[in-house]
């Protein structure tokens, strides 16, 4: 299997808004979308874009708020009450190769690849298998907008 390039850092937050602020006002971010609902996944979520140098894509940062029932990010919350790193999301040219050979590995998937924010399918990988890092595979999207 070939992993492909970070394509962003999973940042839980219990407010999108004040993250939107900290990542703006702080860290000097210019590129802010616009916040989206993803009921699918029981989550609000925004990305930030990190600056770039001569055109090239930077890595993103995913802001991660859990809508009403979803009990994973605020489960996460109760623990780090301020937010914190949730994930790291790699891409991956097939999203299904890479579900075989994760499993092949031995390291537990976390449920069947499914549409993620991006729009492409996406599973995870149980952080225990991992390093201790929830990690995201997301297949590459086939545009170049992120």
């Amino acid at each position: 299997m070939k992993l492909g390039r970070l394509n962003h850092i999973g940042v839980a937050t219990p407010s999108i808004a004040e993250s939107v602020a900290f990542w703006r006002d702080v860290m000097g971010a210019t590129k802010i979308h616009e916040p989206f609902d993803l009921p699918a996944q029981g989550v609000k979520v925004c990305f930030v874009d990190t600056p770039t140098d001569a055109g090239l894509n930077g890595t993103q940062i995913e802001l991660v708020e859990p809508l009403p029932g979803n009990t994973s990010i605020q489960s996460f919350l109760d623990k780090n009450p301020q937010g914190g790193q949730h994930h790291m999301c790699y891409e991956v040219p097939d999203i299904h190769a890479a579900k075989v050979w994760f499993e092949s590995q031995g390291k537990r998937v976390l449920g069947e690849p499914r549409i993620g924010a991006h729009g492409t399918l996406i599973f995870f990988v149980h952080p225990r298998d991992m390093m201790g890092v929830l990690t995201e595979i997301m297949e590459t999207p086939k545009s170049a907008a992120h």
